[in-house]
Order: structure tokens, then C-alpha cells, then sequence
């Protein structure tokens, strides 16, 4: 499993906010159309944010979705990888 040992719950809802629009993140490194760097600026850059708490309370709330919220500032990056 890729996971961030520094920032566990940056890793988990950066993991969480790509599965629920069904992107695997371990997947997509393993793949090859995510770089392992990349994937680590999605968890910096999560861990970095100030709406952790409204994170968590999306993720409770959604199983799927077609979107990642707009408050999320991986939106993009995650989005590009859907398939």
C-alpha cells in the first residue's frame, strides 16, 4: 500500500475523496499515470488545507459521486484521473 506515514489523515482523505468518484490512487502510481512525487504534493497540499473538518463530513455522506467537492483543493488533479 502507498501511504503517508507524516500525514496519515491527509493521505486517507486525499485517498477517500479520489474512491468515491472511483479512482484508485495506489492504483494510479502503480499504473503509472500518477507519479509518486505528484501523488505527494495531493497529500502536502491536503495537509496544508483548512477544511479538514468539511472533508470528513462530505466523505461520511458519500459513497459515490460524480464530483469532488469544490472546496477541495485536489479537485482537479483527482477529477483528471477518473475514468
Amino acid at each position: 500500500m502507498i501511504g503517508y506515514v507524516e500525514a496519515p489523515r491527509a493521505w486517507w482523505v486525499t485517498h477517500g475523496m479520489a474512491r468515491v468518484i472511483g479512482v484508485s490512487l495506489p492504483r494510479a502510481v502503480t499504473e503509472g499515470w500518477l507519479k509518486r512525487s505528484e501523488l505527494a504534493r495531493l497529500v502536502e497540499r491536503c495537509q496544508g488545507c483548512g477544511t479538514n473538518g468539511q472533508c470528513a463530513s462530505w466523505l461520511a455522506l458519500h459513497q459515490s459521486a460524480e464530483t469532488v467537492p469544490d472546496f477541495c483543493p485536489n479537485k482537479a488533479e483527482i477529477e483528471s484521473l477518473a475514468p
